[in-house]
């Protein structure tokens, strides 16, 4: 089976082509700048025995225009790696919020696109993106099933206790305020991927799993499954990340508005792009941020300790929930690649079990491994991620049932 992966945003449109039989990444690409006159498109290829890259500038005028350009470079003489769109099976659609109702993935109909509209207040920067993805390639590929994907789905184990807010029960009845928690398809995919490396039944383990990217989420998971994560309501909830804020004091968004005059939409813009790493030392990447804290800049240095120490502290709390911890995972651009993010995190973390080995942990090694020392009596596990994929796979899933 060929299963096309969409991931759009409100102006952009990721895309992945998947050959589930051969198991391989037959093409991936990004429309950029859609709705404007200096729109692009990149592709990479991999079909032909090696890697092959291809971009154009060209004005996108709306997410169907950015849909239809996605199906020409997939089937043109030049970019093209299928004959027609008739080889496409499938279509995986990622769901940022699929609130309380979408406990798995699911088949588009009419009535899951309504639903979806009804979590927009919840998503209003995802949701909408993602219906018109939705709409753009049924129009496209109208005989084709397209399957929903939800970033929520697998939080939706968590228990009443973990997902409530300590506000009036009215809020969660008629504003379906609670903890929904995202990052869900990598948190699941290295969960799976874990308990197969530790030789164990998914049901059988207990996890704390780190996704830490420029978006940042924790998940405890018990015999299987979610039951706590640090993202809330929405994805700015819990650890420090990029431009996130994460966990603040709330009444700190009253006293701006009080003190300083602030709107509701300033202060939000401010917590969601203007806060995390790069609101306290002007850099977002962590690579930037490591050279800047040998070359003594001191807010660099604070930003990393708070980013590092706010992870600890989370992880000694999933040891709380969780009692027995079998592994934990790092995963993501940060989690994967990071060995000084891996260390500070670990550090002084013996009491639980957790001793990294620190010429395994700064040595890169491709697939799941573990970078524990002898003595750790918890395995500390890299698992790279691929959301992708695990989309697709939950795509064939409903396809085939």
């Amino acid at each position: 089976m060929k299963i096309l992966v969409i991931n759009c945003g409100s102006s952009s449109l990721k895309y992945q082509l998947r050959d589930m039989d051969k198991e391989m990444v037959v093409a991936s690409g990004l429309v950029e700048r859609i709705g404007q006159e200096n729109g692009a498109i990149t592709q990479k290829n991999t079909t032909k025995g090696e890697e092959q890259k291809f971009s154009e500038t060209l004005p996108v005028v709306d997410h169907d225009a950015a849909m239809s350009l996605v199906a020409d470079r997939l089937t043109n003489d030049e970019w093209g790696v299928i004959a027609s769109l008739d080889e496409i099976d499938a279509v995986g659609h990622r769901i940022v919020q699929g609130g309380d109702v979408f406990q798995n993935p699911v088949l588009i109909t009419e009535e899951v696109k309504e639903t979806i509209r009804s979590f927009v207040p919840l998503a209003p920067l995802h949701n909408p993106a993602h219906l018109m993805g939705i709409d753009a390639a049924i129009k496209l590929l109208p005989e084709v099933p397209e399957v929903a994907v939800f970033d929520t789905e697998f939080h939706q184990t968590m228990p009443e206790k973990a997902f409530m807010y300590p506000l009036p029960k009215e809020l969660y009845k008629e504003y379906r305020i609670r903890k929904y928690g995202f990052h869900g398809t990598s948190h699941k995919y290295v969960t799976r991927l874990a308990a197969q490396h530790l030789g164990k039944q998914v049901e059988e383990v207990n996890l704390i799993t780190l996704h830490l990217g420029n978006g940042c989420s924790m998940a405890a998971v018990k015999n299987g499954k979610c039951v706590d994560t640090t993202m809330g309501m929405t994805p700015l909830a819990g650890l420090m990340m990029g431009s996130r804020s994460g966990d603040i004091d709330p009444a700190i968004i009253s006293f701006l508005a009080e003190n300083r005059g602030d709107s509701v939409a300033d202060i939000d813009k401010m917590l969601n792009k203007e806060s995390g790493l790069i609101g306290l030392c002007g850099m977002s990447d962590m690579r930037d941020i490591h050279a800047a804290c040998e070359q003594g800049n001191e807010d660099a240095q604070l930003a990393f300790e708070m980013f590092a120490y706010r992870i600890k502290k989370t992880i000694g709390s999933y040891f709380a929930v969780l009692g027995d911890v079998d592994a934990i995972i790092f995963t993501a651009g940060i989690g994967e690649n990071d060995d000084i993010a891996r260390a500070a995190v670990c550090e002084g973390m013996e009491r639980f079990g957790l001793t990294l080995d620190a010429e395994e942990n700064a040595t890169r090694k491709p697939g799941v491994r573990e970078i524990q020392a002898g003595n750790s009596g918890v395995p500390i596990l890299i698992v790279p991620t691929d959301e992708e994929l695990e989309i697709a796979q939950a795509t064939v899933k409903v396809v085939k049932a």
